[in-house]
């Protein structure tokens, strides 16, 4: 008596059942890869924006607190002028690096805003004229970009008493701002906090300017 055979195998149906499954397998995986793959950008992008905030608030932090009220005998016109002079989005001052960096000494710092280039830019240069050997060690750098808008904001004190105003210019005068308050905008309107610095120096000039009235 011949043996009989049986085979087993997949139906049509089963294959194409098969393929189907696997293709929304396929399409799930690429779908969350996908988010992770924005998620993961997004995140990186914030980390740097964070940071970038946080080296520009650090920079403000450092360098305005120990602004110091001098005055430039050094100018080109022969007219003695106070070293910070501030409008609604430049401002001059004189201050120091830490003792750990390459420039040593007090220093003028020249902060701008180029609208055109949205961009806000730093000159940094010595307060005192180099010697005839050497060269005046001037350097530009920038600060941010994609800067939609920057202003600037000065807080003055007649008296010690006094509640005192905000002004957007700082020009032609001989004393020191109680604060200063800067205001940036990205492009992309991501949120920027305003920042308030105290000039520490400014106090005691003005109470210097008091008791010896």
């Amino acid at each position: 008596m011949p043996k009989s055979y049986k085979f087993s195998g997949f139906t049509l149906i089963e294959v194409m059942l098969a393929m189907t499954l696997l293709s929304i397998m396929v399409t799930l995986l690429f779908a969350s890869l996908k988010i992770c793959a924005e998620s993961w950008n997004k995140g990186e992008a914030k980390i740097a924006e964070v940071n970038e905030k946080a080296v520009v608030y650090q920079f403000f932090k450092r360098h305005l607190p120990s602004v110091q009220p001098l005055w430039d005998d050094f100018s080109e016109e022969g007219v003695n002028q106070f070293s910070f002079q501030g409008g609604a989005d430049t401002v001059q001052f004189v201050s120091v690096f830490p003792a750990s960096s390459g420039r040593k000494g007090l220093q003028i710092f020249e902060i701008s805003f180029d609208q055109a280039a949205h961009m806000i830019n730093i000159i940094v240069k010595p307060f005192y004229p180099a010697l005839e050997e050497q060269e005046w060690q001037q350097e530009q750098v920038v600060l941010l970009e994609n800067v939609e808008a920057f202003k600037i904001s000065y807080f003055a004190k007649q008296t010690e008493n006094s509640e005192g105003t905000w002004g957007g210019s700082w020009r032609e005068k001989e004393m020191l701002p109680a604060l200063i308050k800067i205001n940036i905008e990205l492009k992309g309107q991501s949120f920027w906090p305003d920042m308030v610095f105290a000039l520490k120096l400014a106090t005691l000039e003005l109470d210097f300017k008091l008791d010896t009235k």
